[in-house]
């Protein structure tokens, strides 16, 4: 069986129950399963992150359409 099909087959196994108590248990498989992708960086990345956006707090960067007419020469 397929990916798609397994799917299909627990969207017709989730719509068919009643039981908060099997939602409630789903939920929290699908909630330990979430990664969040900020901690699936490196330190290094995410530090380069918060510097870029402590830069554009205080102003410091060049609109993307300026950074667009620069690099049209090349198109």
């Amino acid at each position: 069986m397929n990916i798609e099909a397994k799917k299909l087959e627990l969207m017709h196994l989730l719509l068919q129950t009643q039981k908060e108590s099997l939602l409630a248990k789903l939920k929290k498989v699908f909630d330990e399963e979430q990664v969040d992708w900020w901690n699936e960086m490196t330190k290094e990345e995410q530090e380069e992150i918060n510097t870029g956006l402590k830069q554009a707090d205080k102003g410091e960067y060049v609109a993307s359409e300026t950074v667009m007419k620069r690099f049209d020469k090349w198109h």
